[in-house]
């Protein structure tokens, strides 16, 4: 990638991407967070620069500067894209560590963010403004709907459909053939056997609603 990128997010999230990007040597030309009390605080020699509805850093995009959006609370990170895209037509672009695999038959959207050793096997598709954790898999055919965050060293099994929204915790196995419905949560270190149903939250061995 040749222009520097403006990450939207200067929590965890962001923190993980500038590790990302680093990885790539693609230069990060700062933050933007709509907590005030990091405005103009450095992260690893990079500014804060103000909140994410800045415009005299949004004109930035598009011209030479990409936005990558990392914002720690689902919401607030949907707001951002939507804005993005609606008000500046900006497109977030994807962040992948450069030892995550993505096996060649895999299909990936934009804004993702795909940690260190995460595996994405044949005929995977993951959609848009995902997050796919260090270490997690994603095996043969599993399909990944938009803003799904996958916790890390997560197992998502053979031919498995995650709907749009989902959150599956950290260390969690999800057997091969199920579906996963909209906005459901899956526990961290959950084992999960039968199919979830949309809004639904699970926790357990195996897994149980809650």
């Amino acid at each position: 990638m040749e222009n520097p990128v403006l990450i939207f997010g200067a929590k965890n999230l962001g923190k993980i991407a500038l590790d990302i990007f680093n990885s790539n040597e693609v230069v990060v030309y700062g933050f933007l967070d709509d907590d005030k009390s990091l405005h103009n605080q450095e992260i690893r020699h990079l500014v804060v620069f103000g909140d994410t509805e800045n415009e005299d850093f949004l004109k930035l995009l598009g011209k030479g500067c990409e936005a990558c959006v990392v914002i720690d609370d689902s919401k607030e990170r949907k707001f951002t894209v939507d804005m993005l895209k609606e008000q500046y037509k900006i497109v977030p672009i994807n962040a992948i560590h450069r030892r995550a695999f993505i096996e060649n038959s895999a299909s990936l959207g934009h804004g993702n963010l795909i940690g260190a050793d995460a595996k994405l096997l044949t005929e995977v598709q993951v959609g848009n403004h995902c997050l796919v954790h260090a270490g997690a898999t994603l095996d043969y055919g599993a399909k990944i709907a938009d803003f799904v965050e996958i916790g890390a060293g997560v197992l998502v099994g053979a031919e498995v459909t995650v709907e749009e929204g989902v959150f599956i915790g950290a260390g969690a196995v999800i057997v091969s053939g199920l579906k996963i419905g909209k906005k459901a949560k899956i526990g961290a270190g959950s084992v999960v056997v039968q199919s979830i149903k949309a809004g639904e939250t699970v926790f357990g061995v195996p897994a149980q609603k809650v």
